[in-house]
């Protein structure tokens, strides 16, 4: 007999060499769901290696019969209760991906910044007479995975689960007592307090975490956006457990969901599951619309002093949000500026060139409003100078430029070449659903997105840049060793 951990492991290994279509990281964590599920419906099984050798057969044949869905048909409809859902049927392995999304991200923290960063980390910390640790292993007996977590724009809870039952009814039976009823316990809210304090505290040993705080203060001014998701020190050690619960009962309703659903269930089972999951929640009210995001008036820089070894520098303004018709003359053209990685202009000019930074790189974050276009690097001290002067001279160039010929041919080639990977697993595709549905994008979006990115042509993305990126209008944020002082030493290229 083998320990049965070992086994385990060893047998994913084995089915990490033998399997050939999925990425790795995947395929690893696809395996111990799988070998997590088969042990949970058989928990008396004598793991040996003969049983090691009947789930790895088991596996692999799930993952030979995977196969990259090029172009996933997404289905939208509501819940009973009125949640929007959005599911793609991927019926290659027995697996299912879920999130229910609500808008309950930072952007409605209001005076209390941090407020749905912790109400989202306390979900599962307590929930319809279960503790943390009860949750915990009722998932993972289950061979399921529970996640949760809070960005700018909405805060989503996630489940993964086989489709065998009795899990997959066990495991919905759980998500559903999480996330309709969380306690929030005060043990709980303490510790989670205790541990966002130490990582805000330690962000200000980070000088890239203070360069990016700095930069959406400064960007954004009196939007929510500026506010640190996180929240402050001040912020997070004033929540109390009262400003929790009624977050958590303004925000997470039905009214304010979305569920997405992608795997191997049908249409049928796709709309009692989301009908299911969504019942225990509170039908509620949409949450009010937000102020749109100003756009700057004049340029501003910001200095901070830290003593690394290197300087931060950030350089940007808003940008684009999701569904702008600009997305892809502004993504296609900041993919020859900055966001090819070693083929693009800024690290050839400020690395490749020069040898000013280890990389330098631009990209447009797209959000419900205007979201960041940024640039950035990170120099020597005495180099800050000269370093912004390349940043920023390449940046003016390429406006009034725009890509070559042959710049724009290589990066459409590069961006449609990789779309495979970007839908080479539920995981991934969920993710896309997700944006999709969120935020009103057109049901093709995935069916056109080669299409999109091959009709750009170098004049779109000249007229696209030249009104989305003001050289003059432009947020300069730099933390190091006297940052202001270096960069009024700048010398030319």
């Amino acid at each position: 007999m083998v320990a049965k951990k070992s086994l385990i492991n060893c047998t994913i290994a084995r089915i990490a060499s033998l399997c050939p279509h999925p990425p790795l990281a995947y395929l690893f964590d696809m395996s111990r769901v799988l070998i997590a599920g088969r042990l949970a419906l058989y928990p008396n099984i004598t793991m040996n290696k003969r049983f090691s050798s009947l789930l790895l057969s088991f596996v692999c044949l799930s993952f030979s019969s995977w196969s990259v869905q090029a172009s996933p048909k997404i289905e939208t409809w509501k819940t009973n209760s009125g949640a929007e859902v959005y599911y793609v049927h991927a019926p290659e392995l027995p697996m299912v991906d879920m999130q229910v999304v609500f808008d309950a991200g930072s952007s409605r923290d209001g005076q209390l910044p941090g407020v749905a960063a912790l109400t989202s980390s306390l979900l599962d910390q307590g929930a319809a007479g279960m503790n943390a640790d009860q949750i915990s292993s009722g998932f993972e007996s289950l061979g399921a995975v529970f996640g949760s977590n809070a960005g700018y724009d909405s805060a989503s809870v996630q489940l993964r689960s086989l489709t065998d039952e009795p899990l997959l009814s066990a495991a919905l039976e759980n998500f559903k007592k999480v996330i309709s009823k969380p306690v929030f316990p005060k043990d709980a809210l303490e510790r989670r307090r205790a541990q966002t304090l130490i990582g805000l505290q330690a962000k200000q040993q980070s000088p890239g975490a203070l360069a990016r705080d700095a930069f959406m203060s400064a960007v954004y001014q009196s939007h929510p956006y500026a506010q640190p998701s996180a929240g402050t020190e001040e912020s997070v050690a004033a929540i109390k457990r009262k400003d929790i619960e009624a977050f958590y009962k303004q925000y997470y309703v039905t009214k304010n969901a979305m569920v997405a659903i992608v795997g191997a269930v049908d249409r049928k089972q796709a709309e009692k599951i989301a009908d299911d999951i969504t019942s225990g929640l509170a039908q509620g009210e949409k949450a009010k619309a937000l102020a749109n995001v100003s756009q700057l008036e004049k340029a501003n820089k910001v200095f901070i002093e830290h003593p690394s070894a290197q300087t931060h520098i950030l350089v940007g303004q808003p940008g684009v949000k999701r569904g702008d018709s600009d997305y892809f003359p502004l993504y296609v053209g900041n993919h020859v500026l900055g966001g090819g990685g070693m083929v693009s202009r800024l690290f050839a000019e400020v690395r490749e060139k020069r040898g000013l930074s280890y990389s330098a790189y631009s990209y447009f974050s797209p959000m419900r409003f205007e979201g960041p276009f940024i640039a950035g690097l990170q120099t020597k001290t005495e180099q800050v100078g000269e370093a912004l002067f390349v940043l920023m001279e390449n940046i003016n160039r390429y406006i009034e430029t725009g890509p070559t010929k042959e710049e724009l041919i290589a990066s459409k080639k590069n961006i449609t070449g990789g779309y495979p990977l970007r839908i080479d697993s539920n995981s991934k595709i969920l993710n896309y659903v997700v944006v999709i549905g969120y935020y009103k994008l057109p049901l093709d979006y995935l069916d056109t997105f080669n299409a999109n990115v091959d009709a750009v042509t170098i004049d779109q993305i000249k007229d696209a840049f030249k009104r989305r990126v003001t050289p003059d209008k432009l947020v300069t944020v730099m933390v190091g060793l006297a940052a202001e002082d270096s960069e009024e030493s700048k010398e030319g290229s």
